[in-house]
């Protein structure tokens, strides 16, 4: 079995560089990271997957779950406003510009390419 791609090893160098993502700040609540207003000051609507047991599956397995995931996403790409996957929950937040019906039919295509799936609730902001 060969190593994800994602798992990088050390260079032989022991110097650091800076990396390109020092601004994230992967700890930091969703809450926080959330968007609730997009550019234009609209108000965003929410909904929340979890996929149980994607943790424990294999990489490969993983990886095609989360292709998947981004290809449906990418498919609504002028909705989507915001996407975080947080592997150690399986729990998909996305966020998305108003539209009656979308924070079903979005899930519903996740759902269909992915059983497992499954739509926690709706989540509308006041």
């Amino acid at each position: 079995m060969s190593a994800s791609p994602l798992a990088l090893k050390s260079p032989p160098s022991t110097s650091l560089k800076p990396s390109a993502f020092a601004g994230l700040q992967p700890d930091e609540p969703l809450w926080k990271r959330v968007p609730s207003r997009d550019d234009a000051g609209h108000l965003l609507s929410d909904f929340r997957m979890i996929f149980p047991g994607l943790r424990q599956k294999s990489g490969i397995r993983q990886q095609h779950t989360l292709r998947i995931i981004n290809a449906v996403l990418h498919h609504y790409g002028s909705w989507v406003v915001f996407a975080d996957l947080n592997m150690r929950t399986n729990l998909l937040w996305v966020s998305i510009r108003p539209r009656p019906g979308l924070t079903l039919e979005i899930p519903a295509a996740i759902k269909t390419l992915v059983p497992e799936a499954l739509l926690l609730a709706p989540y509308w902001r006041r």
